[in-house]
């Protein structure tokens, strides 16, 4: 299978943004108590969110924008609905670092709206990381 240029080019472009996002994702989580009350409470949800719109984006980029943000939405929906199970292993795996960070702890609703939130960034930033670099000028 060839791979075109352009789309080595994007999946960079989406290897670079998800790097960005997860930094600024666990600085959001590790400064909570520094930053102001809404951004600790919200911001590391709308950057998970926008994490795996680009993560989905890097491994399909061929996928219309439509298709990788409901892939991505659902991706998120289904982790928080996880939430509601609350099997012994299952928590166990929650208990780790890297197990709440993907998987979360609880449900809660405020983070479905933080999750379309970082979705939408993602969607609207995709037009920008497309774009050939003599178009960004």
């Amino acid at each position: 299978m060839l791979v075109r240029p352009a789309a080595c080019a994007v999946r960079l472009r989406y290897a670079a943004l998800s790097g960005l996002v997860l930094g600024l994702g666990l600085a959001s989580r590790r400064f909570r108590a520094g930053l102001p009350a809404w951004v600790g409470l919200y911001a590391g949800d709308v950057l998970w969110a926008l994490l795996v719109f680009g993560l989905v984006s890097g491994l399909r980029p061929t996928w219309p924008a439509r298709r990788r943000a409901a892939v991505a939405s659902a991706f998120a929906l289904v982790i928080e609905l996880s939430q509601l199970w609350q099997a012994p292993w299952l928590n166990a795996l929650r208990g780790t670092t890297p197990g709440a960070l993907v998987l979360g702890r609880g449900f809660l609703w405020s983070d479905l709206a933080c999750y379309a939130g970082g979705v939408l960034l993602g969607w609207a930033l995709d037009g920008w990381l497309r774009r050939r670099p003599s178009q960004n000028r």
